[in-house]
């Protein structure tokens, strides 16, 4: 299949990087009108898709320097994206999102990474095209002007909007088999924290005073990357699909701003999928307000850095999802996850929470491995298979999850089967 070529609003991608404002779409349909012809064989497949997988894949392409993985992946030599490639290939997810995907303006990466990567057979899998793409600005790396992490210096990864070292290290990328309705795809990139009703904005526990002065939540947004709603059109069908990476809860200290940052940004889609007065604080990066309407069908997918039983998020943070009345958890499990907490032993042993349930493999004495990746759904939509792609070791695809240093990621690709 011929894919279009990725398009991008370059201007107002640019201006966002340097401004951290308004965060533009990039998609490889030409335009809404358009998608149907530029992408026919998707289109026409998905008039008739009863069914969908959808998933979400922290893959740790992220690099240290801008500009270094589309240098990357401008080959298809790159070992690690080989094996991550491979990873989707066997799992072959109809839309996936990317987390730990360095943003860049242009969208070469996202084009370099399906065309030297995904649509060439990786190993013993099958090659795979996502004729549709979605990218946007990430608040990682945008210098905030300020010290917030008040150390006394304005400078590094840790006072910029969202922790890193260059903007847009840690984006985000969804790409998709079917078409992506562009038209009504929202970012809320500079939703600001302070404009969320009850926010757990931190306070300095040495003086019980505010952590962040008034002219730093004037610019200090919610999302420490960004919010997405994707809507994807899979026959007479949309799903939307809401995609974040919220900051790890650690790297802090005792007023713990990381961790409640995490706690709000995980609530911030579940008011927004409340609707209704729950959501009506919520506006996007073109200044619609409100959350889903009531009937619409999603699915939550994402890094969100927040175990419901082990390591150290926020209490309840994680489960401001997992109980809630429009969401359904598939509970997707793994032999290899249970099998390496076994192994591992150290701080897995102190943990409460199912381990075949854990999508990452942190394997040091602290915090252990955690579910911290999901796939959660409306309630609208029927259940068929779930599934965390953790081989055990004696199963050959273990190869491509392996034991550290991975050959792929620290995270492991979740996956649910949905039908209409």
């Amino acid at each position: 299949m011929r894919r279009p070529v990725l398009r991008t609003a370059g201007l107002v991608l640019a201006a966002a990087l340097v401004t951290g404002g308004g965060a533009a779409v990039a998609a490889t349909a030409p335009d809404d009108d358009g998608a149907a012809a530029a992408g026919s064989a998707a289109t026409t497949s998905s008039s008739r898709a009863k069914s969908l997988r959808v998933a979400t894949y922290n893959l740790s392409l992220n690099r240290n320097a801008d500009g270094q993985l589309v240098s990357d992946l401008s080959t298809g030599a790159n070992t690690q994206a080989q094996v991550v490639a491979e990873v989707i290939q066997h799992a072959r997810p109809d839309v996936v999102l990317l987390n730990e995907f360095d943003f860049d303006a242009a969208g070469r990466a996202a084009d370099l990474f399906r065309e030297n990567y995904l649509e060439v057979a990786q190993g013993d899998a099958r090659a795979i095209e996502y004729p549709y793409a979605f990218v946007a600005p990430s608040n990682t790396g945008i210098p905030s002007g300020f010290d917030l992490n008040n150390n006394g210096v304005v400078s590094g990864g840790d006072d910029a909007l969202g922790f890193g070292v260059f903007p847009g290290q840690y984006g985000m990328l969804v790409l998709s088999r079917y078409p992506i309705d562009t038209r009504h795809a929202r970012t809320f990139q500079n939703f600001l924290w302070q404009d969320m009703p009850g926010a757990l904005l931190p306070q300095d526990p040495a003086t019980g005073l505010p952590w962040y002065t008034d002219e730093e939540l004037a610019v200090l947004p919610l999302s420490s990357k960004s919010h997405w709603d994707v809507p994807v059109r899979v026959g007479r069908e949309t799903v939307h699909v809401l995609a974040a990476h919220p900051t790890p809860p650690t790297f802090d200290g005792a007023e713990d701003r990381n961790g409640r940052r995490n706690h709000d940004e995980i609530r911030f889609w579940a008011d927004y999928v409340s609707g209704g007065r729950t959501a009506s604080y919520v506006y996007d990066d073109k200044g619609r307000r409100g959350g889903l309407g009531r009937g619409e069908s999603f699915v939550i997918v994402g890094d969100y850095n927040a175990d419901p039983a082990d390591g150290d998020s926020y209490d309840k943070a994680i489960d401001q999802l997992l109980e809630h009345r429009r969401i359904q958890d598939p509970a997707a499990t793994s032999a290899g996850a249970a099998e390496a907490a076994a192994l591992q032993a150290g701080a897995n042993t102190t943990h409460t929470g199912d381990p075949a349930l854990d999508t990452a493999d942190f394997a040091d004495t602290a915090p252990g491995n955690l579910r911290v990746d999901y796939t959660l759904l409306s309630r609208d939509l029927r259940v068929r298979d779930a599934s965390v792609f953790w081989p055990a070791s004696g199963e050959p695809l273990s190869r491509l999850t392996g034991v550290y240093p991975f050959p792929s990621s620290d995270h492991r690709l979740v996956s649910v089967d949905v039908r209409f």
